[in-house]
């Protein structure tokens, strides 16, 4: 595995910071009623989303699920504007009309999360299909969880995808759980990236808590993609540390599980690695561990003193 320089070795530990603390953040919020209403919380995950995004190129685009903050803040979206966007606020990146479950960034690429499991996968084939009928050279990632793989979109998508050799990542973030559902209770494989052999479509499975073993899988498949040899399925093996919203107690996890998959931790294992390395020293990850909880701090600032939209607003920016 190809380690990263020290610029980019900063970007990746800055990035999953920013997930990790804004998720803390927002979890803060909830528990004093600030943020309301839904909200699912990507920590844990953050390799997944840090090293995908590396992958590809900024006009390139990726779908999201309702577990959709870390996407959008990997996929280069404004700090402030997505936190305001969570609390409802006119400065948020969709006006405060889309909140934590329609978090999307067109100008960023982000088609945008949405409530529905597997919807996003539909949507991720509808943009590869444009990308060729364009023929252009972007790629879509699709993101959703080991639930919506029992969907069935995600095999009409997938079929459809290599039929038409569309170039769309179809990425499975394997966490385990659908809500509190085991894996291993709804899935009848173990193995899930058995489940595009349908299809004739190669897969892969990754550490999804290794963020530079996920780049270099995403950038070798993304390239594969590009180059008009039709999609692919990848699955990244990781863990939510939060449940799957605050309502969520997760009764359904033994202490055992939840300290296998935390000492795994990107956020601890990968700056230790870079040390180790010589590409970081200690006090740089202190120094960008500071600056990113300033920033989440003033994001919070800035979202809680932003205006709500008015009611005016109400029927603006609608397509039908």
């Amino acid at each position: 595995m190809t380690l990263p320089d020290k610029q980019e070795a900063r970007r990746l530990f800055k990035q999953m910071l920013q997930i990790r603390y804004f998720e803390d953040k927002i979890m803060e919020l909830l528990s004093k009623n600030i943020a309301e209403g839904g909200s699912h919380l990507y920590a844990g995950m953050e390799a997944v989303a840090v090293g995908a995004m590396s992958s590809i190129n900024h006009d390139d685009y990726i779908t999201s699920t309702h577990r959709g903050h870390g996407h959008a803040i990997a996929k280069d979206g404004d700090i402030k504007a997505l936190m305001a966007e969570i609390l409802g606020k006119k400065t948020g990146v969709c006006k405060g009309k889309g909140g934590s479950l329609h978090l999307a960034d067109l100008s960023k690429g982000n088609l945008g999360a949405n409530g529905i499991v597997g919807a996003s996968i539909g949507i991720a084939t509808g943009a590869a299909l444009s990308i060729k009928m364009r023929k252009n050279s972007q790629v879509v990632i699709c993101f959703f969880g080991d639930g919506a793989t029992n969907q069935g979109i995600f095999y009409e998508s997938m079929n459809i995808a290599s039929l038409w050799k569309l170039p769309v990542i179809y990425l499975c973030e394997n966490n385990l759980y659908g809500m509190s559902v085991s894996v291993h209770r709804a899935t009848s494989i173990s193995d899930l990236t058995k489940k595009s052999l349908a299809f004739d479509m190669p897969s892969e499975s990754v550490d999804g808590m290794d963020v530079l073993a996920v780049k270099e899988c995403v950038k070798k498949w993304a390239d594969y993609v590009r180059k008009g040899n039709g999609p692919c399925f990848i699955v990244a093996n990781t863990y939510r540390y939060y449940g799957h919203s605050r309502s969520d107690p997760r009764v359904y996890r033994t202490k055992e599980e939840e300290k296998f998959w935390k000492d795994r931790d990107p956020i601890i294992t990968f700056p230790v690695k870079m040390i180790e390395a010589g590409i970081l020293t200690n006090d740089e990850t202190k120094n960008i561990e500071g600056e990113v909880k300033q920033e989440i701090e003033e994001a919070t600032e800035y979202a809680i003193n932003s205006p709500y939209p008015e009611p005016e607003e109400l029927y603006t920016d609608l397509y039908t």
